[in-house]
């Protein structure tokens, strides 16, 4: 039998009583109906780069999406339109669309895991996320058992979270994207550390296919690019999200800490002398995002880093990645990064959240 070991890139897991491959959209609306309709839990996985499960057998129906294509249609406008079946490649997405020359995902190269999982986090690097081409998605509602096509104004897209991750269960078929053609210039390039790989200042554009090279190879170093060859690659890629916080607990860190603000400035205002100021309009609260890489590698968390006994470690090239060294457990992975939770929370007060789906596990 199958295991979630075999099915996802940190491989670990145990087996599911039922394995449904839906290969078209036909089959995987019929199998998450099915498996709706039953009483025993299911899960719907796509390329298994971002579960981690449990070792325990799993009592229910887990359906694979595979489907796979990639569709030009017509639109209003003179953008790019691409209908993409929720099972093709990621990466294998991007390669399509930078060979032909078109921007808006070229930074996000290299990243893995399937097409329909990427508005469900809002994937993201490098200075791009799903959210900027993102204009639908097809969506089988658990709830009301429609299908029904979502635009992306109503999926409450945010840094790494989306409608899905708030509690609306269904099934993700396929997702339509809007991207540039530009003579095969890239978007501006916003990422610092992408720009002095390029050699570029912030805000140029070069080539998408030069994007695309770089990021690989940035990824590549971090090893964050699959690669059955080196260990630090068996893993959910960032176990971490960056974690968003208030500008007062911010002030609290060491001034070295990475930052950047991620709501609005305080407001300043004037208010002459002996005249009573007015009471400020409601303003959304000023939250800043910080690294949790910094947080881990400073909370005394090093590169290589494992608990006596355990094969499972942090990267030796990346902080943010906890890996399998060789027949690790989800235990093991779960215990590895309740510990990392703790040593950040008790150096700094700052509670890292994972970003991969836990599956039978919790920190």
């Amino acid at each position: 039998m199958t295991t979630f070991a075999e099915l996802t890139t940190m491989q670990v897991g145990g087996e599911p009583a039922r394995l449904v491959e839906a290969t078209t959209t036909d089959d995987l609306l019929a199998a998450v109906r099915e498996a709706s309709l039953g009483d025993d839990p299911w899960f719907v996985l796509g390329g298994g780069s971002n579960t981690v499960a449990s070792d325990e057998p799993f009592e229910g129906t887990v359906v694979r999406v595979a489907t796979r294509g990639v569709e030009r249609v017509d639109s209003d406008d003179d953008r790019v339109h691409l209908r993409v079946a929720a099972g093709e490649p990621w990466d294998d997405l991007v390669a399509h669309t930078v060979d032909r020359g078109w921007s808006g995902l070229e930074a996000l190269s290299g990243i893995p895991g399937s097409t329909g999982a990427s508005p469900i986090q809002n994937i993201g690097a490098y200075g791009q996320e799903v959210a900027s081409t993102l204009v639908a998605v097809d969506f089988l509602d658990d709830d009301s058992g429609d299908f029904v096509r979502i635009p992306a104004a109503n999926l409450d897209l945010g840094y790494r979270t989306s409608v899905f991750k708030k509690g609306r269960r269904g099934v993700v078929t396929a997702v339509e994207f809007a991207l540039v053609d530009d003579g095969g210039a890239s978007e501006q390039v916003a990422y610092p550390q992408l720009a002095k790989a390029l050699g570029v200042e912030l805000g140029a554009r070069v080539s998408v296919g030069d994007v695309r090279s770089s990021v690989l190879a940035l990824r590549a170093a971090k090893g964050m690019v699959l690669d059955p060859d080196d260990r630090d690659t068996a893993s959910s890629g960032s176990f971490f999200t960056n974690p968003v916080v208030s500008r007062a607990d911010a002030s609290s860190l060491p001034p070295d800490a990475p930052r950047w603000p991620t709501g609005p400035e305080p407001e300043r205002r004037v208010v002459p002398l002996g005249e009573e100021p007015a009471a400020p309009a409601p303003r959304a609260p000023a939250e800043v995002k910080l690294s949790a890489a910094w947080l881990i590698e400073h909370a005394g968390v090093a590169k290589g880093f494992r608990l006596p006994g355990s094969r499972a470690a942090i990267s030796s090239k990346h902080t943010l990645a906890l890996t399998n060294r060789g027949g690790a457990t989800g235990d093991e992975v779960a215990e590895l990064a309740r510990y990392v939770q703790q040593r950040v929370q008790s150096e700094f007060g700052v509670l890292l959240h994972p970003e991969p789906v836990l599956l039978g596990l919790s920190l």
